[in-house]
């Protein structure tokens, strides 16, 4: 059973929400436009809150949805967090679409507004902050998530997921690589600027 949830937890962090958005709603692949990433962020460039706003939905549940159903039925949080995991990388990793996915951001988000409310709304509200301050998203998201772990330390003092919430940190590091090389050269887009074609 444990097995089977974290199986199907990838699968369902894998249905590609932003990629069948606009491919129903404009035929194009979002993959190759802007970052090239299927999440709520490219999206939002693209097509505007119209369409972002059920992307990150969509793109919640498949974090939070794992994290709940581990706890829920099978009482265990250490098994949400791998579930979590599972999701998070078959959002990034999406199988339907050639393991060409989005970054994590919210599917990781949805785990932890299960798993640790208090911690993720304060990691959030740094986010903001970050992002009214500098109007990076990549920049303002990962401030957000390295400050997570620590947090989640502080306020929960759950070591274990302390420990895993630096793995979902470095994945969506390793993700956001490229906005990384943008940043420090300068070109990387801020919030609000829309994208071309």
């Amino acid at each position: 059973m444990k097995i089977l949830l974290v199986v199907a937890s990838y699968f369902l962090g894998a249905f590609p929400t932003g990629f069948l958005l606009v491919r129903m709603s404009s035929r194009k692949d979002i993959r190759e436009i802007g970052s090239g990433s299927t999440g709520a962020t490219n999206v939002l460039r693209y097509g505007g809150w119209k369409m972002a706003i059920p992307v990150m939905i969509v793109d919640l549940l498949k974090g939070f949805l794992p994290a709940f159903l581990a706890v829920s039925l099978l009482a265990d949080r250490r098994l949400a967090v791998w579930a979590l995991l599972a999701a998070v990388l078959g959002h990034c990793y999406p199988v339907y679409l050639r393991f060409r996915g989005g970054k994590g951001v919210a599917t990781t988000v949805g785990g932890f507004l299960y798993l640790a409310p208090l911690p993720l709304l304060i990691s959030l509200g740094l986010t903001l902050l970050m992002l009214l301050c500098f109007r990076y998203v990549s920049l303002a998201t990962l401030s957000g998530l390295l400050a997570l772990p620590l947090l989640i330390l502080l306020l929960t003092k759950e070591t274990f997921l302390f420990w895993t919430g630096w793995l979902f940190f470095l994945l969506i590091l390793f993700r956001h690589r490229e906005n990384i090389k943008r940043l420090l050269a300068g070109t990387e887009r801020k919030f609000g600027e829309k994208l071309n074609g």
